[in-house]
């Protein structure tokens, strides 16, 4: 694919919350007992040999914050494979939960610089990767893997792009997500006569209409506030398109812009139709309410189709459908997860064992039809998705990408930080002035400059 992906390469330095790390367990065998020689052993006669120690069982330990819905499901399917492929190594599965890493990001590091990395650790491609992990000098290149497997060419070219920093590639992207997605509950569309919405107008039409009967029409769970961020970086996807809006990124466009308070002027009027106990819901929470025919619509990655159809046993095109977020039709906001090497680790050779499954065809084909996701590799069994899935992987190699800053890929982790409380404030205050500010603050402190 050709296709151009701009990625901010801004430096950060990373930081971790004061929390305790968690500390894996090596099973490690005890030394045998010192042999006894024979008192009266002739000088002449050999002493018994020692007996060697006991093996110690090799280990690898994944870290990532896949703990619920389809996610735990894709990672057990990806364990179980690498378990049947190499059954002396113990998989210690080192999930911590929190939607987007919320919470597994801190603990990480913790760990990191407390000198306790895992084996092999989730990251999102792009500034997460590049101008975190990589910058910081945290983690191995990978380029002899890549080579050893031939995965320059199974990758897409835009793709490695985003684990790659200064000729090196320092992860393995084992899956690829859609960012601006609405799904909706397809009886409630059917009963009132609705069209799914795919601009701006049309939604608010729809939306005036399921209130009018009593209906949310818009699930949200900001419990944690990625959830409202990554539906304001939609609003903006479809007011500024997706080459204007990669700009956002590179300054060449301020966040003063007059576009962007029409973003959040939009923003505002789309919340005014979510339910009134979001704050309290995290994104299953929200997408369970729509699942349940409860609200209308979702705005959420496609995360949320593995819940669907993984723990909920939905079926896609009969119980959900699904549209590209308002004004975005033609444009895939990328949201990728990927596994990096820690340079510390013990034992990357066994990493490496696990990276070659997670990057493989078979490990792909496990985990992504649970996911919710479309595999990273282009040469995947597309048989083995469904009607959503068929769908996405065709979207994707026609669509114009874009990053997402909610998930890392964008813009600097500090940047995201101060975005992330601007939206938090925004959404209980609507002061659109006082946003567009903040986030031209932000803009700037990040050194997010033309």
């Amino acid at each position: 694919m050709k296709r151009k992906l701009s990625i901010i390469l801004s430096t950060v330095t990373l930081t971790g919350s004061l929390l305790t790390a968690c500390s894996s367990s090596t099973n490690e065998a005890k030394n045998s007992p010192a042999p006894s020689a024979a008192a009266n052993t002739p000088a002449a006669t050999a002493a018994p040999a020692t007996p060697a120690p006991a093996a110690s069982k090799k280990q690898v330990e994944i870290f990532s914050w896949w703990t619920g819905a389809g996610e735990e499901a894709g990672l057990q399917g990806l364990i179980k494979l690498f378990k049947d492929k190499y059954p002396d190594i113990e998989v210690i599965n080192a999930a911590v939960a929190g939607g987007a890493g919320t919470n597994a990001k801190a603990v990480l590091a913790s760990r990191m610089q407390g000198g306790d990395p895992p084996s092999a650790f989730q990251v999102h491609g792009g500034a997460e990767l590049n101008t975190g992990w990589v910058a910081a000098g945290k983690v191995s290149p990978l380029n002899d893997l890549y080579d050893k497997e031939g995965w320059k060419d199974k990758f897409p070219k835009d793709l490695v792009d985003m684990v790659s920093k200064d000729g090196n590639i320092y992860s393995v992207p084992v899956n690829i997500h859609r960012g601006n997605v609405i799904f909706y509950n397809k009886k409630i569309f059917d009963q009132n006569g609705l069209k799914a919405p795919t601009t701006f107008d049309e939604f608010i039409k729809v939306a005036d209409a399921l209130k009018a009967k009593g209906i949310t029409p818009l699930a949200l769970g900001d419990k944690e506030p990625w959830t409202a961020t990554m539906l304001f970086e939609n609003v903006l996807l479809g007011e500024f398109g997706a080459d204007d809006y990669k700009k956002l990124w590179t300054g060449e466009i301020p966040f003063d812009d007059a576009r962007v308070k029409k973003s959040l002027e939009t923003f505002k009027k789309m919340l005014s139709y979510v339910n009134k106990d979001h704050a309290a819901r995290n994104w299953q929470d929200a997408a369970q309410l729509v699942a349940k025919g409860e609200a209308a619509m979702n705005n959420m990655g496609d995360w949320a189709k593995g819940y669907f159809t993984t723990d909920l046993k939905l079926k896609a095109n009969e119980d959900f459908g699904w549209v590209a977020s308002p004004n975005t039709d033609g444009t895939f906001m990328v949201v990728t997860d990927t596994f990096a090497l820690p340079k510390d680790s013990k034992d990357q050779a066994t990493a490496k064992e696990f990276l070659k499954v997670l990057g493989s065809v078979e490990g792909q084909d496990v985990f992504n039809p649970l996911k919710g996701s479309i595999p990273a590799r282009v040469d995947a069994d597309t048989s083995k998705y469904d009607v959503y899935g068929k769908t996405t992987i065709e979207d994707f190699k026609k669509s114009k990408l874009t990053p997402s800053m909610a998930h890392g890929s964008a813009a600097p982790e500090g940047f995201t930080t101060q975005a992330n409380q601007a939206i938090n404030i925004f959404v209980t205050q609507g002061d659109v002035e006082q946003t567009a500010k903040a986030l031209k603050q932000a803009q700037d402190a990040n050194g997010m400059k033309k």
